[in-house]
Formats: structure tokens, C-alpha cells, sequence
């Protein structure tokens, strides 16, 4: 006997695949909306990871700025206090620079050359004196300029002809400046040696 089936089975299995696809779908989204999450959840994780990160280096750079605030102010003190040590020591120094001075006059005035006064100002120096001739000032300022370890930068500020009793004389002023000792110990070794040779030389009062 033969069976006919009279029922819509197409429309069912149409309606049937429909529905399958819709419980996909769903399914989908579902997983898709919990992959979603699920990387929220681990990206704030990194971002939290990262911001507690960013807080402590923003903190230690914080101690650092004021570690570097205090070396500064250390450095500075460090400095003042090397000045005033070395001004001690150059208020020290000072007190045998005239003799020094006279010494080195001594040594570096060449014949012919006669110093009248001499007035210092702090390092500064102006030497007042009379001399035979152009040639012996020239001369003086060599010495001066490349012999001497205290006195240093010679200036030849005036100098003319004047004429004392029968004698035509020349007149000069002349700006020089003094080293301290430790301008001294810069000296080249040939100049300090230089300076240390024997040499005719006259200081003198007015003649």
C-alpha cells in the first residue's frame, strides 16, 4: 500500500532552517559579545598594569627632582664655600705681594731705566719712572711682557720728552698687573727661569 504525505514538509524544513540559523546567529553574537568582554576585561587589566607603572615612575621622578634640587643646592654651597676659601687664601697672598713686586722690579728695570713711584690698586700697578731713551722702555716693557712670573700685561700709558738740568730724559707711566701665586704656577717653566736670572737693573727714587 502506498503512503502519500499530504503535509507541507518543505515549508517545515524551511521554517526549521530559519530557525537554526536564528539560534546561530544568537549563539554568534553571544560568543562574539563575551570575546569582547573578555578582551575589556584584559585590556583595563593592562591599562590599570600600566597606570600603576606610569604612578610610580611619575613618583620617583618626583624623589629624583628633589634629590637633584638638593645636589644643586649643595653644589652651590660647595661653590661659595671654595670661594670664600680662596679668597682667604688670596687675602693671604696678597700680603707679601709687594715685596714680590719690588723683587721682580729689581730684576726685570734694565739699565738706564729709573722708577720715581709706583701706585697699586687691588692687582693693578702704575709704575711712574724716567729712562735714557725710547729704546730702554721699550726694552723694560720686554722684560715685563716676556720675563716675569709676578708682574704680567704691560701697558704703556704715556711717555714723553722732558729735560732735567743738561739731560733729555724720557718720562713714561706704565700699567702693569701682579700675579698671585697661583697665576705664578701658570707660568711656563721658561719664563719662571727667565725671570729667575740675574739682570742690571735699577729702582730708584727721583733722580
Amino acid at each position: 500500500m502506498v503512503r502519500i504525505n499530504l503535509l507541507p514538509h518543505r515549508a517545515e524544513k524551511r521554517a526549521q532552517r530559519r530557525r537554526d540559523f536564528y539560534v546561530l546567529l544568537g549563539l554568534t553574537f553571544a560568543a562574539a559579545v563575551v570575546v569582547v568582554i573578555a578582551i575589556g576585561f584584559i585590556i583595563n587589566g593592562y591599562i590599570g598594569v600600566q597606570t600603576d607603572r606610569n604612578d610610580f615612575i611619575k613618583a620617583e621622578n618626583k624623589k629624583l627632582d628633589e634629590q637633584i634640587k638638593e645636589i644643586a643646592t649643595l653644589r652651590q654651597d660647595l661653590e661659595g664655600l671654595k670661594a670664600r676659601q680662596q679668597a682667604v687664601e688670596d687675602l693671604q697672598a696678597d700680603r707679601n705681594l709687594p715685596v714680590h713686586l719690588l723683587d721682580e722690579l729689581v730684576r726685570q728695570v734694565p739699565e738706564g731705566v729709573y722708577l720715581q713711584s709706583l701706585k697699586q690698586d687691588n692687582l693693578r700697578v702704575t709704575l711712574v719712572g724716567v729712562a735714557q731713551s725710547n729704546e730702554r722702555v721699550s726694552e723694560f716693557l720686554r722684560n715685563v711682557s716676556g720675563n716675569s712670573a709676578w708682574v704680567a700685561a704691560p701697558e704703556l700709558v704715556e711717555i714723553k720728552a722732558i729735560t732735567l738740568g743738561t739731560k733729555r730724559l724720557f718720562q713714561f707711566t706704565i700699567n702693569v698687573t701682579i700675579n698671585r701665586p697661583r697665576d705664578k704656577a701658570a707660568v711656563p717653566p721658561a719664563k719662571t727661569a727667565a725671570a729667575g736670572a740675574p739682570a742690571t737693573s735699577a729702582v730708584a727714587a727721583k733722580p
